[in-house]
């Protein structure tokens, strides 16, 4: 693929990444039912959108190219997204989960009780997130076939 798609792609990924991931992180945060809770969560999903949908923008040029569209972008997305959502999450560190385990609100207690439900969560998160990133640069990137074209060879 030429290097001004890829370019855009990640840029777009990105901005995508980042807005969703603060949608995302802030509607997570509202579990808590405080209002830091909403936000940290908010900043939290807007960095790791940021990383995520670069990677998938890269990814989507490299798997859909300008052929691919929607779908091959949505399924490539969320399956890095998983991949890297369970990377992430294994990697949450202890003193952010007690601190939401603190909190003391049962269904917190019960998502971030171990490291794997922790894990499995931000998984789910990302190729959610992945797969929105992923179908918007597909499609964005699709060019249309010239069908004229086409009829007239064969």
């Amino acid at each position: 693929m030429n290097n001004e798609l890829t370019s855009k792609s990640i840029f777009f990924g990105t901005l995508l990444g980042i807005l969703l991931g603060a949608i995302l992180g802030a509607g997570t945060g509202a579990i808590s039912g405080r209002w830091d809770g909403v936000f940290t969560a908010a900043i939290i999903g807007a960095v790791s959108g940021a990383v995520t949908g670069a990677l998938t923008g890269m990814l989507v040029v490299r798997t859909a190219g300008t052929t691919g569209g929607v779908s091959a972008g949505a399924y490539s997305g969320m399956a890095f997204g998983a991949f890297l959502g369970l990377i992430f999450g294994i990697f949450i560190p202890e003193t952010f989960r007690q601190s939401v385990l603190a909190l003391d609100v049962l269904i917190l207690n019960v998502i971030f009780s171990g490291r794997f439900e922790a894990a499995i969560l931000i998984s789910f998160l990302l190729s959610v997130l992945a797969t929105a990133v992923g179908a918007w640069v597909g499609g964005r990137n699709l060019k249309p076939r010239d069908v004229e074209n086409l009829k007239a060879k064969h």
